[in-house]
């Protein structure tokens, strides 16, 4: 067999040309059969575009590819489907008001003698769904179904056109923990069944618990490919994001100043009881935890998003009255919401009208827009944060999930009372390179005086970011961790069940 033959699929000169722009410029891919190859690079890097190129939706204007050794041209994704090559996509393509075989097998249905089989397709679903552990039915809703059990059917979708090939496109981006380990080992399943996988991912722990190699895009051009183990995280770092990034975790020193901000005995029945927590001024507090635990809920209650049964909130010690969003805003409370897309911008909006949209009244006279006043408040707070666009009349919709971010925390800096900023998983879904700029803007917050509570399900940023750390258990505080003190173990063991009936026991 020859080298060619060694690879189930390969690309080779890839140029990819819209009006104005060069989306993929002389890129190389090479993938093995049953294997596991991680595909990595900042938002913009051009992987999207790729793997359109490979499913049939785009046609190179250079390059060529190979499939099973034999070059191949596809018209369209009929006949990279054809081919044995499937896409799941990060937000799954799925007709929610249909049942989950409707979906599996949208597109080719089994017929005979023109009339749909409804129980073969269904007795099909099921032996899908079972190869993958599934814990529902196919006769289920798809919109009844969580997104990790949404993502197994696009999964199971792909199988039942007898994929060889599967690209998933940052899967484990809105799973939990468990629901990750449940992809991974679904991925490892697959890999012993004979499929080859893509994997593209902004997490550097999917590509170390799956993947044997890695292809690195940077600026629409290939930068290079490196076995797993042979590559070192700063180097990989350097490759994606084109220079050093010394300190993933730029956490500046600052002296931590009095207490700004207290709750006190918070309970909302059926999500969380009893807590209780501070933040002094210039410092980040993380609060942590399983998906689940209850830690959104907490702090949708102290913003007025939902109404708690009982507790206070204290800002400056003094007594908040907070019933609605608006409140909290005018105490100085802003919340940056974990999904940025639908809470926190209106993404057909440009970024200016997406800034000022809180402070619109502060702006007008005499009952009018001051357009010049809204452009020269965008304009400065988005260069504060160095949001990367054209102009503060782009659209929301067509920047990066790292500039999105950025446009969210330039909202919020152009209020001018704000004193805490409760941020809800503020990295999720961003490239590394965009991730350390958001670490330093948070930095630079904490510099400021502002108080900084930080919400996260990635303990590595958790305990890089924060001087304190809250953890919290099935809807209860189980203990407050110092910088100094806490690591992964420590977290894990407060998280788990185990520290919380620990925690209940002594609290008596």
């Amino acid at each position: 067999m020859s080298v060619a033959e060694d690879y189930i699929l390969e690309l080779k000169g890839i140029t990819k040309i819209f009006p104005g722009v060069k989306a993929l410029n002389n890129v190389q891919f090479q993938l093995k059969r049953g294997e596991v190859h991680a595909l990595m690079g900042e938002n913009g890097a051009g992987k999207s575009t790729f793997i359109k190129v490979i499913t049939g939706v785009h046609a190179a204007e250079e390059g060529k590819m190979y499939l099973n050794g034999k070059e191949v041209h596809f018209k369209g994704p009929k006949d990279a489907q054809a081919a044995g090559i499937a896409a799941v996509y990060q937000h799954p393509t799925s007709y929610p008001e249909l049942s989950v075989t409707e979906n599996i097998f949208m597109g080719h249905e089994m017929r005979k003698y023109g009339m749909i089989q409804w129980n073969l397709m269904n007795q099909e679903a099921k032996k899908l769904l079972d190869r993958l552990d599934a814990d529902f039915s196919p006769t289920e809703e798809m919109g009844t179904l969580s997104v990790a059990q949404q993502q197994m059917v696009e999964i199971a979708k792909a199988l039942s056109t007898k994929a060889k090939i599967i690209i998933l496109d940052e899967p484990t981006a809105a799973l939990t923990q468990t629901e990750s380990e449940k992809l991974y080992r679904i991925v490892d399943q697959l890999k012993e069944e004979g499929v080859s996988i893509i994997f593209i991912s902004h997490r550097f722990e999917d590509m170390y618990r799956l993947a044997s190699r890695v292809t690195v895009f940077r600026d629409s051009q290939y930068i290079g490919t490196y076995d797993v183990d042979g590559i070192t995280n700063a180097d990989l770092i350097k490759a994606m994001v084109g220079r050093e990034i010394t300190d993933m975790y730029p956490k500046p020193k600052v002296e931590i100043g009095k207490e700004i901000f207290r709750i006190e005995g918070m309970s909302r029945a059926g999500y969380f009881k009893d807590v209780s927590l501070n933040v002094h001024a210039g410092e980040i507090v993380g609060l942590t935890g399983l998906v689940g635990a209850g830690r959104t809920e907490v702090m949708e209650s102290v913003c007025g998003i939902t109404r708690a049964n009982s507790g206070k909130v204290y800002l400056d010690d003094k007594l908040c009255h907070i019933r609605q969003p608006i409140d909290a805003m005018k105490e100085g409370i802003i919340l940056l919401p974990e999904d940025r897309q639908r809470e926190g911008l209106i993404l057909s909006w440009g970024l200016g009208d997406n800034v000022t949209l809180p402070i619109q009244s502060d702006l007008a006279h005499t009952g009018f827009n001051d357009t010049a006043a809204e452009k020269k408040v965008a304009k400065k707070f988005l260069e504060e944060v160095d949001t990367k666009a054209v102009s503060i009349y782009d659209k929301a919709s067509s920047l990066s999930g790292g500039n999105q971010q950025k446009v969210v925390v330039a909202k919020a800096l152009a209020q001018k009372n704000m004193k805490i900023v409760i941020m809800d998983e503020p990295t999720k879904g961003v490239d590394v390179g965009a991730k350390a700029e958001i670490y330093a803007i948070m930095g630079d917050l904490a510099k400021q005086g502002y108080g900084i509570i930080m919400i996260s399900s990635e303990m590595p940023e958790t305990i890089g970011m924060c001087d304190r750390i809250y953890v919290m258990c099935k809807g209860r505080i189980t203990g407050c961790l110092d910088r100094g003190e806490a690591t992964q173990e420590s977290i894990l063991q407060l998280a788990m069940e185990k520290g919380s009936k620990e925690k209940e026991v002594a609290q008596g």
